[in-house]
């Protein structure tokens, strides 16, 4: 799927100025990615710097109290908190032997930005970062170690301030600044070749937890589960069992609730359309862009997401915020494991498919450190 066609969805919606660099980008990526030297290079990052392979536990407690057999792929393990360093890695890397010396990056909820921090610390590269003013706010120690590490965070205040601005912000600079800079995109979104480049950096997720559940159990789970905001994570998870016999369900943040104005749910309730660069599914201009996550607050998706929608191979329902939080609570209850508010919906779906599925696998997308703040004023916890 060279030229990221998924069925109708993805491909290259961009002004003229941005069509060669994509290309140049695409040809680049086709041509490194397979060699011995980048694969064995990036391999020893991830293992070395990262942390792989992360653990696949077997949540007793939960699964107890769900009443389905609960396993979590620990990508909160990482180095970071989640699962946005392994992209992080492979496109910096990519970036640096293309002879690039600046990155640039759009975050959410700062997990992306702060990956991107890290890599362009480790690598010796510029590295600057676009983050809406609302997720600044409520994301203040992400910020402070992007800044840390070197990196600039330029805060935009335009339209609704958050991670679909950040991403319009970062746009203008990547066409501005093609010679020398890299435009390190956080998920699998935008135009071709950034949804699948982003997901085969991620695939490692799937790879692990498919051979970590053979060994474990003998089997392969009857659902995977992972939560959609640009999608990368879930993609991550998917790909490895998307010829198996196993279920897809993906969490939408569904924001204050059923028929609400107030979501980041385009796959379940969104419409064909295009905006970053790409044909995918997305909200309309009649709802506001919400949800209790930093992360999921995004008005599209990733197109191969909206292919597994329109062939029928993934579930995608949203989550409203009540439920995540309350699945945020369980999970550090039972077992002693904080998720970050965005995997938080993942748990509370798979809550939800209980009485559908014996055994559950689980993408831990990140740690909840991050969002220790904002907790702590949603449970009266001070």
């Amino acid at each position: 799927m060279s030229d990221g066609d998924f069925e109708g969805y993805g491909g290259r919606h961009v002004p003229e100025p941005l069509a060669e660099p994509l290309e140049q980008l695409a040809t680049a990526y086709d041509d490194i990615k397979e060699t011995e030297g980048f694969q064995r290079e990036l391999d020893a990052l991830l293992e070395d710097y990262a942390g792989r392979p992360t653990s696949l536990y077997h949540a007793e407690g939960l699964s107890e109290r769900y009443g389905a057999d609960v396993y979590l792929k620990r990508e909160d393990l990482l180095h970071g908190g989640a699962h946005k360093i392994n992209n992080a890695l492979g496109q910096a890397l990519l970036a640096k032997k293309a002879g690039k010396s600046r990155l640039i990056a759009e975050t959410g909820a700062g997990q992306h930005g702060t990956a991107t921090a890290m890599v362009g610390a480790l690598l010796d590269l510029d590295t600057e970062i676009y983050m809406g003013e609302k997720d600044v706010e409520r994301q203040k120690m992400n910020v402070f170690r992007m800044r840390l590490m070197g990196a600039e965070v330029n805060e935009v205040t335009r339209g609704g301030a958050g991670l679909s601005d950040a991403v319009d912000a970062a746009l203008e600079d990547f066409a501005a600044n093609i010679d020398d800079t890299h435009y390190l995109v956080g998920s699998v979104v935008g135009p071709d070749p950034f949804p699948r480049m982003v997901r085969d950096f991620q695939a490692v997720i799937g790879e692990e937890a498919r051979e970590q559940f053979r060994e474990r159990t003998g089997g392969l789970p009857d659902a995977a589960v992972a939560c959609v905001g640009g999608g990368s994570n879930a993609m991550g998870l998917f790909h490895a069992f998307r010829d198996d016999d196993v279920a897809f369900y993906g969490a939408e943040g569904g924001g204050e609730g059923a028929g609400s104005k107030r979501h980041a749910a385009p796959l379940a309730d969104g419409a064909d359309g295009t905006i970053h660069g790409m044909k995918t599914r997305v909200i309309g201009d009649d709802v506001e862009v919400h949800s209790v996550s930093a992360g999921l607050d995004y008005p599209g998706v990733g197109p191969e997401h909206a292919m597994f929608r329109a062939v029928g191979r993934c579930d995608y329902r949203a989550v409203d915020d009540e439920a995540a939080k309350a699945a945020f609570r369980e999970l550090s209850e039972e077992e002693g494991i904080i998720p970050a508010l965005e995997s938080s919906h993942a748990i509370a779906l798979a809550k939800e498919l209980a009485d559908e599925h014996d055994t559950i696998l689980v993408n831990l997308s990140g740690r909840g450190d991050k969002d220790m703040e904002q907790a702590a004023e949603l449970f009266d916890l001070n």
